[in-house]
């Protein structure tokens, strides 16, 4: 009688969580799109498992013409889940999403001489379930922290371990502006460091420039590594440099201030470490040492990993290859680990 009445205990549970599964899903079916299934199915697999404010943003920047369609078909679904069940939008994630093939629209089309030509326009049907997951603390923690490869590293940690380099606000139709704005003046700030550094070694020793726009002032801090080459002997190097960036952006009702910052373990950062592996290749040094010297000078400023790829016509050679070398380690999927990717682009003379 025991076993029983456990057996019929176990069974009310499995409905009642059936009924709640229910409750917290919603259907979608769109029939008889004028569109192939392939061209569907290729929009389906990028959204299948993300959130529902997620699959919207992604629909409207794509390309292709399957997304109209199927962003009007879980905008709806998503719609009838909010007022008919009353359900939050933050919460939703596709969980299902498939394409089948319908019947072939077939048309004559007329051609010269009494001739026909056959047209034949494929249909499909769509299927897109959408889930309340607020419910299932596990499986939110599961899809946040889950990482693809075609994710930038850097851009995925900018709330955790990164930050901007750049603050400011600006309207839509100004913000291209401000972007080209911020290159130029990080442009002018390295040409000038490239010409007035005391030192050719070619090391700017440049690790970050950090750029904060307001109303009425420019504040520009750069982070270098070796500041007293640049400011040694000449003390108003600064002030030059602030009226070089004035004329070039013909600043006239903003004000700029430009300070620079010392960092404590330069050879730490990577920005300097790539710009002193390209000066060693330049002066015709072999790349296995200078990847080698660099990876010491990364050993003294405590660093748990560093990977050093270059690639392109090594040693002279005719045929383009890639080498690299890792030391540590160099995890790319947690958070808590500070990890900085900065890939250089350097050209070299003929015959190396």
């Amino acid at each position: 009688m025991t076993n029983m009445v456990r057996n019929k205990n176990k069974d009310l549970e499995i409905r009642k969580r059936e009924k709640e599964d229910i409750k917290t899903e919603v259907y979608a079916l769109s029939q008889s799109i004028s569109m192939s299934a392939h061209k569907a199915r290729r929009v389906l697999d990028q959204i299948r498992g993300r959130s529902y404010q997620e699959t919207l943003m992604i629909l409207e920047l794509m390309p292709y013409r399957a997304c109209y369609p199927i962003f009007k078909l879980i905008y709806s679904a998503a719609a009838n889940a909010k007022h008919n069940m009353g359900l939050n939008e933050e919460y939703l994630v596709i969980i299902k999403a498939t394409v089948n093939e319908d019947t072939t629209v077939k048309k004559l089309k007329p051609r010269a001489r009494g001739r026909s030509y056959p047209i034949k326009r494929p249909t499909c049907h769509i299927t897109i379930v959408l889930k309340d997951i607020s419910l299932y603390e596990e499986s939110v923690v599961e899809n946040s922290i889950s990482m693809g490869q075609k994710i930038n590293p850097l851009g995925f940690r900018l709330a955790t371990t990164q930050g901007h380099h750049s603050l400011w606000f600006a309207q839509p139709k100004n913000y291209s502006k401000g972007l080209q704005e911020d290159q130029k003046i990080r442009e002018c700030i390295k040409n000038y460091v490239q010409k007035n550094m005391r030192i050719s070694s070619g090391v700017e020793g440049i690790a970050r420039i950090e750029i904060q726009k307001r109303i009425d002032l420019i504040q520009i801090i750069i982070h270098m590594g070796f500041p007293k080459l640049l400011v040694e002997g000449k003390p108003r190097r600064i002030e030059e440099l602030q009226m070089n960036v004035q004329k070039e952006l013909n600043y006239v009702n903003r004000k700029l201030n430009i300070t620079i910052t010392r960092i404590t373990k330069p050879y730490g950062h990577p920005n300097i470490l790539a710009e002193f592996i390209a000066g060693q290749l330049r002066n015709r040094v072999s790349f296995r040492k200078a990847i080698k010297k660099a990876i010491e000078l990364t050993e003294q400023a405590d660093t748990k990993g560093i990977q050093v790829q270059i690639a392109g016509r090594i040693d002279g050679k005719e045929i383009a290859r890639v080498e690299w070398i890792r030391e540590g380690r160099v995890p790319y999927k947690p958070f808590e680990l500070k990890l900085i990717i900065v890939p250089i682009e350097f050209e070299l003379y003929m015959g190396y």
